[in-house]
């Protein structure tokens, strides 16, 4: 089942207008929540950051703004069946939201660590990298040819090889003593999971470092991560590329002080 229009539907069909600029274009933008407690106002499921965020998108592409009230209605009904959201806005603000389980292998992920692909090609990079929109096509491509190559995620570089973000979540790196992450101007997404874990460093670590992460640099770092609203936070133990491999340490201490942040 799912939510659109106002509406929860039975089934696994939506129909769209052959000419909706959602479906041909991919004119829509979303975001995708993990509710915990069956709670959108538990402080884990951060409902507000995530609304802000596509209003945010909206208001930006001067798009019309939904009937939150209704939207809010949909998600309190998925809820119950549902512990992943999907919420998606189409230019004139309607409103549609699906439903899903968590990965069946989140938990062994998140203590062993996964392998990831560097998609340095030009194809890979994602536009509109600071908005969460329905064109997707790039970052899709990536994870669907590492997942061919047998790993588990992408990571997305800049047009100077630079790492930027995997192909769905924000990266973290260890080194010097404290934990680093690209900045937003770089050109990724600015992540409501990688907005927590940087309030939380400030007030009980310390302040997240915002750098580059060019080929050099990222050879030094001791461990390093994704994050996404949904697996929470999932370290990577292996990088592979056309001309090397790096491994990390998925068990790193260091790592507690992400995860830490849904006790």
């Amino acid at each position: 089942m799912f939510w659109y229009k106002g509406k929860l539907i039975q089934g696994n069909i939506l129909e769209l207008e052959i000419d909706d600029p959602g479906l041909l274009y991919g004119a829509t933008v979303f975001t995708t929540l993990r509710v915990y407690h069956q709670s959108l106002d538990s402080r884990l499921t951060n409902w507000q950051a995530h609304c802000d965020r596509l209003h945010s998108s909206i208001q930006n592409f001067g798009w019309q703004q939904p009937d939150w009230e209704r939207l809010r209605n949909g998600a309190e009904k998925l809820i119950l069946s549902f512990p992943v959201l999907r919420i998606t806005i189409f230019p004139d603000g309607r409103e549609w939201i699906t439903g899903r389980l968590l990965p069946a292998d989140l938990k062994q992920r998140q203590q062993n660590g996964i392998i990831a692909w560097l998609a340095d090609a030009p194809q890979f990079e994602r536009s509109l990298p600071t908005h969460k929109t329905g064109n997707y096509l790039p970052a899709w491509m990536a994870l669907n040819q590492a997942k061919l190559s047998g790993m588990q995620e992408a990571i997305l570089v800049d047009a100077a090889g630079n790492w930027l973000e995997t192909s769905t979540g924000n990266l973290w790196g260890w080194r010097d003593g404290r934990w680093w992450t690209p900045p937003i101007d770089a050109g990724i997404l600015p992540g409501v999971m990688r907005s927590q874990i940087i309030d939380w460093q400030q007030r009980y670590y310390q302040p997240v470092g915002e750098v580059i992460w060019d080929k050099d640099w990222v050879q030094e770092l001791e461990a390093i991560a994704y994050s996404n609203s949904v697996v929470e936070v999932v370290p990577i133990h292996t990088v592979v590329s056309q001309n090397c491999t790096l491994a990390f340490d998925p068990l790193h201490k260091s790592l507690e002080q992400l995860t830490i942040i849904n006790d």
